[in-house]
C-alpha cells in the first residue's frame, strides 16, 4: 500500500469514529453521558442497509438507495435516542445503565428485524454490494494522485466537524448547551430550559451516531451483521475523552484511531516479515482505547455537570 492509499484508508476508517464522537460531544456538552452510541450506530447501520437493499430491489441505483438509507437512519437515530433521553433526563435514571440498556436493545431489536424482513437471505449478515467508486465525487476523482481523497464520506466528516465547532462556540444554541453541561442551575436561572436543551442534544447525538453507523457499515464491506459495529461506539467515546470535548481535537484523535484501525486490518501487509500474529494487530485499537482512557481520563476537562441529572428543586 502506497502513502496516498494509506491516507485514504485512514480517512475512511476514521470517518465513522469522528462523526459518532461529534454526536457524543453534543450530548456530553449538555451534561448527558451517552454510552448508547454503540447501539445508535447499530440502528443506523441496520436502517441504511435494509433501506438500500429494498430500494435496490425496486430498481434504484446503489448510491441513491444508500443516500436515502442514510437519511432514514438519521430519523431512526433521533427517535431511538429518545429512549435514553427520557430515562436520563425525565426519569433522572443512571445515565450509564440507560446507555448500556440501549446498546443491548438495539442489537437484539435489529437482529430480530433482520430475520423478519429478510427471511430468504442470510439472517446473520445482509450486504448491499459495496462499490467504493460510487462514493467518489465526479470531476474531482480524476485529479492525479489526490483524486481518491474526494470521497463524499470524507467530505461529510469535514463538514460535520466545522459545523459542530461553529454551533458549539459561535452560536447562542452552543452557549446555552455548554451552560447546561457546566452549571445547569445557573442556566435555568437565566431562563434556559435545561431539559429541552438536553433532549435536543441527545437527539442530535443519536442522529450523528446513526450516520456514523452507516459509514461504519460502508467502510467494512457494506455488510450489516452483529459484528459490524464491534465496539466502535465505545472507541468514539474514548476519542471524545482523548480530544477533551473539543471538535478539532476530537477530529485529530479520531484520525489517530483511524490509523490504528487500518493497521489492525492490514498490519501483516503493511509490515511484511515482522513476526507479529494478526490477532495483535486486530487488538491494537482496543488496547489504545484502554491506554488513552487511563492516561487522559484523570486530567480530562469534562463538563462539570456531566452525568448528573438536573433537579430543578435543588437549585
Amino acid at each position: 500500500m502506497d502513502i496516498m492509499g494509506l491516507i485514504i484508508n485512514v480517512l475512511l476508517f476514521a470517518s465513522p469514529l469522528i462523526i459518532v464522537a461529534m454526536g457524543g460531544l453534543f450530548s456530553e456538552r449538555s451534561g448527558v453521558v451517552n454510552i448508547g452510541l454503540e447501539g445508535l450506530m447499530i440502528v443506523g447501520a441496520f436502517v441504511t442497509t435494509a433501506t438500500s437493499l429494498i430500494l435496490q430491489d425496486m430498481g434504484l441505483s446503489f448510491l441513491v438507495s444508500v443516500l436515502i438509507g442514510i437519511g432514514l437512519s438519521v430519523i431512526a437515530g433521533a427517535v431511538f435516542s429518545l429512549i435514553h433521553a427520557y430515562a436520563s433526563i425525565s426519569l433522572r435514571a443512571n445515565q450509564t445503565i440507560s446507555g448500556i440498556a440501549l446498546n443491548m436493545l438495539a442489537l437484539g431489536f435489529t437482529m430480530y428485524l433482520t430475520q423478519i424482513i429478510f427471511q430468504g437471505k442470510e439472517t446473520e449478515s445482509i450486504g448491499i454490494g459495496q462499490n467504493a467508486a460510487s462514493f467518489l465525487i465526479p470531476g474531482l476523482k480524476d485529479i492525479p494522485v489526490i483524486g481518491g481523497l474526494f470521497d463524499w464520506r470524507v467530505m461529510l466528516v469535514a463538514v460535520v466537524v466545522v459545523v459542530t465547532w461553529y454551533v458549539i462556540y459561535k452560536r447562542p444554541f452552543g452557549l446555552r448547551l455548554r451552560a447546561c453541561g457546566e452549571h445547569p442551575g445557573a442556566a435555568d436561572s437565566m431562563g434556559i430550559n435545561v431539559a429541552k436543551m438536553r433532549y435536543q442534544a441527545v437527539m442530535i447525538s443519536g442522529m450523528l451516531a446513526a450516520v456514523g453507523g452507516a459509514l461504519q457499515m460502508l467502510a467494512f464491506a457494506g455488510k450489516f451483521a452483529p459484528y459490524t459495529i464491534n465496539g466502535a461506539g465505545f472507541m468514539a467515546l474514548a476519542i471524545l475523552v482523548f480530544g477533551q470535548w473539543r471538535p478539532f481535537s476530537v477530529m485529530t484523535a479520531g484520525l489517530f484511531f483511524g490509523l490504528l484501525r487500518v493497521i489492525g486490518v492490514t498490519g501483516n501487509s503493511l509490515f511484511p516479515g515482522v513476526p507479529i500474529p494478526e490477532q495483535v494487530y486486530f487488538a491494537l485499537p482496543y488496547i489504545f482505547v484502554v491506554v488513552a482512557l487511563v492516561l487522559f481520563s484523570r486530567n480530562a476537562m469534562a463538563p462539570k455537570a456531566l452525568g448528573i441529572p438536573y433537579d430543578k428543586s435543588s437549585r
